[in-house]
């Protein structure tokens, strides 16, 4: 017994120090942030926090993972489209063919077909939006990177306040305050002794619950997603450097190659919610500004 138990202990020990030694890698990788502590640990919340690269320097104490990649987001989006919309010619070359697709993806299939004759007001937003959404959600798939930006809830929250800003503006400019809550507030033909109902559930729903949701659909799909990755590489390199246990290589490597799928799958549903997002915030500056509700 006494035998068996110090074999058990010694197994166990291996089991930690083995993922320990992988999730060190992993760090080393960009797939998953420094973190304090000790011994065996499967992927969770932690993993989704940052620690500031320069802790010592106030001004800087903000700058982590996160923030670095919606800079170098913001600054690739400058970049690119400014490169994109110089020395256009008639044939295009394959580059400016992607960016027209993209453009034209975007003015004529969510701002157009939403805002109708309003849509040029708010086309650079959309598009702008629409890209933004898209490089960053994309980062997760990208070695260097692996981390989609907007798997951070309070990235996710400040691009719904963004968007709620604009629908939001443009409703108070078009109809004045008084008269864009009037419309936002008061839904014609309700009857009179209906309104104290129906005039907190429509606050509610335009000034509170759209931004709320906006960020949550966001932030949910790109966070079970990162997640599920994680677990997927991280569980699968344990399982294949596990010593002396065939079958938990074996499951290890089919772990690992499965998490391929799964990072073809995340880009996917990258350009899906960056899609979505864009065609809600037009569905929303529509409502705003629409002759009728």
């Amino acid at each position: 017994m006494a035998v068996a138990c110090r074999a058990h202990r010694r197994a166990g020990h291996q089991l930690v120090s083995d993922h320990q030694a992988i999730r060190e890698r992993y760090v080393t990788l960009g797939l998953l942030p420094m973190e304090s502590g000790g011994g065996y640990t499967p992927p969770g919340v932690d993993d989704f926090k940052w620690d500031p690269w320069f802790p010592d320097l106030a001004w800087l104490s903000w700058l982590n993972k996160p923030s670095a990649q919606a800079i170098i987001a913001a600054a690739l989006i400058i970049v690119l489209w400014l490169v994109a919309s110089r020395n256009l010619k008639i044939q295009p070359s394959k580059g400016q063919f992607f960016a027209e697709y993209v453009y034209e993806f975007v003015r004529n299939g969510i701002a157009r077909d939403i805002l109708h004759s309003d849509f040029r007001k708010f086309l650079p937003y959309l598009l702008g939006l629409f890209s933004f959404l898209l490089i960053n959600n994309w980062f997760g798939e990208f070695f260097l990177f692996m981390y989609p930006t907007f798997s951070n809830v309070g990235y996710a929250y400040g691009l719904a306040l963004l968007s709620w800003l604009v629908y939001v503006g443009a409703g108070f400019k078009k109809w004045g305050f008084g008269g864009f809550l009037k419309r936002s507030l008061i839904p014609e033909g309700v009857p009179g002794y209906l309104l104290p109902i129906v005039i907190p559930l429509e606050f509610l729903a335009t000034f509170i619950t759209r931004p709320i949701t906006l960020a949550l659909r966001l932030f949910a799909n790109l966070f079970a997603g990162h997640l599920v990755v994680l677990v997927f590489v991280v569980g699968g390199g344990f399982l294949l450097t596990y010593a002396n246990n065939a079958f938990y290589n074996v499951a290890g490597g089919v772990s690992l190659l499965f998490s391929l799928i799964i990072l073809l799958l995340e880009l996917f549903i990258g350009a899906l919610q960056a899609y979505i997002f864009t065609v809600l915030t037009a569905q929303y500056v529509s409502s705003s500004i629409a002759e009728a509700h």
